[in-house]
């Protein structure tokens, strides 16, 4: 842990701008009162999971072999426990980034655009979605397990590793998750989610991705960089690291 100083990098311009759209679609959409944390809204969306999968299950199990196929159940597993973890996360370990009060414009458009999440789960259950995958579906299924449980224990081991190392200091973390690769909580909710849309195997949960990696996770990495850059260790810090993924890139 370290003092910072004026070694600081500004952020891109294109990354300054994105972040304050999405901070105005995250809590200022619209105006007017401010009814719920924002953590609240996405805690009701991880929380939903594991209910709102079941009840789709029960409600096509009569139209399609789909919904009671192996790859329906693993994924009612994976993205269930995946939504039970983060509320057991954010109860001992709460994000601070999450603690605003948003208004009900960025109330409604959150739990929407959070419940896009849930599009792999409806195509693969509902039959609409039918998966030809690359590897014999044993294999398949063992992988999507492997990348999803890998992604939690990445995800939460970082965040709570931030929160504790912040409790006591204030400044650089570069031990522990953070010894190779900058942005370990990305990587493991990216891994997670990642593993939820090759179990589908559709184009559309792909597609989600690409926004919520592109337009939101992108951006908040590189504006945490910035940050980081007042740090006069950052320079060496960086040198010894990795973005995301450990020896590439």
């Amino acid at each position: 842990m370290n003092s910072p100083s004026d070694t600081s990098v500004a952020a891109p311009k294109w990354a300054q701008n994105l972040r304050r759209l999405n901070n105005w679609l995250l809590f200022d959409l619209g105006g007017g009162p401010r009814p719920l944390k924002l953590a609240t809204v996405i805690n009701i969306q991880k929380g939903g999971s594991l209910p709102l999968l079941a009840f789709l299950i029960w409600w096509y199990a009569d139209l399609t072999p789909a919904a009671t196929s192996t790859a329906a159940w693993l994924y009612l597993g994976m993205h269930g426990a995946y939504g039970l973890t983060w509320l057991m996360k954010d109860l001992l370990f709460p994000d601070p980034n999450w603690q605003g009060r948003a208004t009900w414009g960025s109330c409604v458009s959150g739990a929407l655009g959070l419940g896009l999440y849930w599009l792999a789960g409806w195509l693969l259950i509902s039959g609409t979605a039918q998966p030809d995958y690359p590897l014999p579906a044993p294999v398949w299924f063992g992988l999507c397990v492997f990348i999803c449980l890998l992604g939690c224990v990445i995800m939460v081991a970082a965040d709570v590793q931030k929160f504790v190392t912040l409790q006591l200091q204030r400044g650089l973390i570069t031990t522990g998750m953070f010894k190779w690769v900058r942005h370990p909580n990305y990587l493991g909710e990216m891994m997670i989610y990642g593993s939820l849309a090759l179990l589908a195997w559709h184009w559309i949960p792909l597609l989600v991705l690409v926004y919520y990696w592109g337009f939101m996770f992108s951006t908040n990495m590189v504006m945490k960089e910035a940050s980081m850059s007042r740090y006069p260790q950052w320079a060496d810090y960086k040198k010894r690291s990795w973005w995301l993924i450990p020896f590439v890139f």
